[in-house]
């Protein structure tokens, strides 16, 4: 199907920016007027991937980073326009992909139909490219308020599971992440490494040293714990100077190793801050579930058996591991 573009305008700037919505998809099976379309895309620095049929174009809209905009031809070979919307509605894809139907359709059930299809907006040829350009803005427009709204979401996402002081997992998302572990080692048949660690004397700091000062160690405490894990670790502020750090396929031996290695990271050396630097210590407290107490226990009890260690720690004069028995052993006990 041959059509024409009247091309009528004459200072065509940039309309696309950087973000991932600056790139276009067209499918347009018509090699001029692809070309065409690509020129003036190009030309308002938007980048174009162009191709010939509608499976092409569904197969470029699977790919990792694929464009959020596309310009489909209603009549292509392979699939036509009307078939590859329903397609990627029927997906429900996120980011949200914006589709600019071409059609040399003008009938209002035509309009309709590719509307209820999933378009987003069309354009009926010929078409002048003052028409395109407006269009293919108001598309970047609805894009760019879809990026706004994506990332206020993330930022209160992360408001909502991190600590605001020291940037690791809150409380609640900790415990979160204990349960997820659990029933994932359940799964997995694997092991699992709780750990319970709390700041020696963090109440002299504060009433020497003031409370911007204990802010500032407890900020640099939690960056060095979060440094000595691994990467699928997960570590949480607790509550005030209480950390939890789960290890997930961890053993008992392995998990010592690694508690202390945090108390390390942490007493090794002082912590600059404005009032000099300052010597901190930790006290941790350890339980290594192994598959077969995974089975039945709940979180609760892996945390009071950690718990209990953390005080034993405590009690035999800070700034030491303690592990706590057998977890099976620590509940018969009545822990």
């Amino acid at each position: 199907m041959k059509t024409t573009v009247r091309l009528e305008t004459s200072n065509p700037g940039s309309d696309a920016g950087n973000s991932a919505g600056g790139t276009v998809l067209i499918a347009e099976d018509d090699p001029i007027f692809r070309r065409i379309l690509q020129s003036w895309l190009q030309r308002w620095d938007y980048r174009v991937i162009a191709v010939d049929n509608g499976l092409e174009a569904w197969d470029a809209l699977q790919k990792e980073g694929a464009p959020q905009m596309a310009i489909l031809d209603w009549m292509m070979p392979g699939m036509d326009g009307i078939e590859l919307c329903r397609r990627i509605r029927s997906r429900r894809q996120s980011p949200y992909r914006y589709v600019l139907l071409l059609t040399a359709k003008d009938d209002k059930q035509d309009v309709v139909a590719g509307l209820e299809a999933g378009a987003d907006d069309y354009l009926t040829k010929p078409f002048d490219v003052d028409e395109l350009r407006a269009r293919v803005r108001a598309g970047k427009r609805i894009l760019d308020l879809q990026d706004a709204l994506l990332h206020a979401r993330d930022a209160l996402r992360f408001e909502a599971e991190h600590d605001p002081l020291t940037g690791l997992w809150n409380r609640g998302a900790i415990l979160g992440w204990l349960k997820k572990e659990v029933e994932r080692q359940r799964r997995t048949e694997d092991s699992l490494g709780v750990l319970m660690a709390d700041l020696d004397d963090f109440k002299k700091i504060n009433d020497t040293c003031g409370h911007l000062v204990g802010d500032a160690v407890l900020q640099e405490v939690a960056r060095r714990l979060a440094a000595a894990v691994r990467s699928y670790d997960s570590v949480g502020r607790y509550g005030g100077e209480e950390f939890l750090i789960l290890v997930p396929g961890c053993d008992a031996l392995n998990l010592v190793v690694t508690a202390e290695r945090l108390r390390h990271s942490v007493a090794g050396r002082p912590i600059d801050t404005s009032a000099g630097p300052i010597t901190v210590t930790l006290s941790v407290g350890l339980v290594a579930a192994e598959p077969q107490d995974l089975g039945s226990l709940h979180c609760e009890v892996l945390l009071r058996a950690a718990d209990a260690a953390l005080y034993a720690a405590k009690a035999e004069g800070r700034n030491r591991v303690e592990s706590a028995p057998a977890v099976r052993a620590a509940v018969q006990g009545g822990m």
